[in-house]
């Protein structure tokens, strides 16, 4: 794994030390002296992590870092902050301020490449998820400040089968967030895998009494449900092999026991922070995908999307020897609709009409709106009896009863449909619409609001 990393200090010696340890690991290191070259090189650079001094003239470390999560544009950048300070509150305020972590000097290399590699894993994907959003408004969500986490409970479960130590963490987040407590490995794995059951972040005591922490670590990395649940585990100073493990297989942050309460507290609002963030980045992916296959006026697939899947799905029923049928539907007379009652009674209409659809096809079938008033259904494994039929019911439910489109009493629409269907293994997507496109004209030349069948 190599990434960009920053090095702000303002003493040389300490730069050039953690320079010459990443290097050496093959990082990419680029330093700055104070602050305020700080913040030009973040800009400059776009680094994938930020080893950040507290200490420092002028601008501090704690107002750097500030500044970098308070700007859209660097604020998913992970920054660690680097202290001489040991005290528990000087952690706390570096993790209020925003930063993902802290290394206290004199840095072990063990603390420095845990917290760099972990963090610049959650950068890269963080920045694939950015990089496929279009929806600018996700990327507000890591902005949110202590108190705006602190009046959105985030939902935590803890495993562990000391109760004196889950006791103290239950107590310790207790009004901030909403906790859960499962002492059992099967128990934890029922609570976290259930249906309504959405964690936000999943604590592990290493040191569990009977039990192998890092393979329920694993268990919840690998399982669908729980696979990007952060976890945070607890562990003794000295276990270095059990920590690096834990890192390697994707567990997100961890404590050094004895645990203080306010670092405890101060860690688990991070981590539901970001959690909410990339969560908000999955939404946007997935809704922007969306975007691109559905039609916004009916919610139905767009022509886009049927040109790709109407191909695979002739081809799939071509190689299991399988029917396969298509409608094609255009609303009679629906110029006059828009000319008479406006374009905003036309988009009701064809709003309705798109619900009628769906009621009338089942889970399987393809539904699209290919452009004004016109439909294609999809009909895998039907043949064109059936389908016939299928666009005989359909009709029906568009004359048999009025569309709601703010008309007084409302409108009567009617439908014309053509069918065809797939004829032999030599048939092509473009030979079935065109039949069916041909029975849909020779539907609107006998008198509309009717049901042709294509001839093979």
């Amino acid at each position: 794994m190599t990434a960009r990393v920053l090095v702000v200090d303002d003493i040389l010696a300490n730069v050039r030390l953690l320079e010459a340890k990443l290097a050496a690991e093959y990082f990419e290191v680029v330093t700055a002296m104070n602050g305020v070259d700080a913040l030009e090189t973040v800009q400059r650079t776009k680094p994938d992590i930020v080893l950040l001094d507290v200490m420092m003239p002028g601008i501090d470390g704690i107002e750097v870092c500030k500044r970098i999560k308070s700007n859209p544009q660097t604020q998913h950048i992970p920054v660690v902050m680097v202290t001489a300070l040991d005290q528990p509150e000087d952690r706390v305020r570096g993790l209020e301020a925003g930063a993902d972590d802290f290394l206290t000097k004199p840095v072990s290399d063990i603390s420095l490449f845990c917290r760099v590699k972990s963090l610049v894993r959650l950068k890269m994907l963080t920045d694939e998820l950015r990089n496929r959003s279009l929806d600018s408004g996700a990327l507000q969500v890591m902005g949110l400040n202590r108190p705006q986490v602190e009046n959105v409970p985030g939902r935590v479960l803890v495993i562990d089968n000391r109760t004196a130590v889950s006791s103290r963490i239950k107590t310790a987040l207790q009004g901030k967030h909403e906790v859960t407590v499962a002492e059992e490995p099967q128990q934890a794995i029922a609570i976290a895998t259930e249906e309504n059951n959405r964690f936000e972040l999943i604590v592990v005591n290493l040191d569990m009494e009977g039990i192998d922490a890092l393979r329920m670590c694993s268990q919840l990395k690998s399982l669908e449900h729980t696979r990007q649940t952060p976890i945070l585990i607890i562990v003794d100073p000295d276990d270095h092999q059990r920590l690096l493990r834990a890192l390697d297989m994707g567990v997100n942050d961890y404590l050094i026991r004895p645990i203080d309460k306010q670092e405890l507290l101060a860690r688990v609002n991070t981590q539901i922070r970001r959690c909410r963030y990339t969560e908000q980045l999955r939404l946007s992916v997935q809704a922007s995908l969306e975007m691109a296959v559905t039609d916004p006026l009916t919610g139905l697939y767009n022509r886009r999307y049927l040109e790709t899947h109407l191909t695979h799905l002739v081809e799939h029923s071509i190689n299991r020897g399988k029917p396969l049928s298509v409608l094609t539907l255009d609303v009679d007379f629906f110029k006059s609709v828009n000319d008479t009652y406006g374009h905003d009674a036309g988009d009701r209409v064809l709003q309705e009409l798109a619900g009628r659809i769906r009621a009338n096809v089942r889970n399987v079938d393809l539904a699209c709106r290919t452009g004004g008033e016109e439909f294609v259904i999809v009909l895998p494994a039907t043949d064109l009896g059936v389908a016939e039929r299928i666009a005989e019911r359909l009709r029906k439910s568009v004359a048999g009863k009025r569309f709601n489109t703010g008309v007084e009493g409302g409108l009567a629409v009617t439908a014309s449909i053509g069918v065809a269907a797939l004829s032999g293994i030599d048939d092509k997507v473009e030979f079935i619409l065109k039949r069916a496109d041909e029975a849909l004209y020779r539907a609107k030349r006998e008198g509309r609001n009717r049901v042709i069948k294509a001839a093979a």
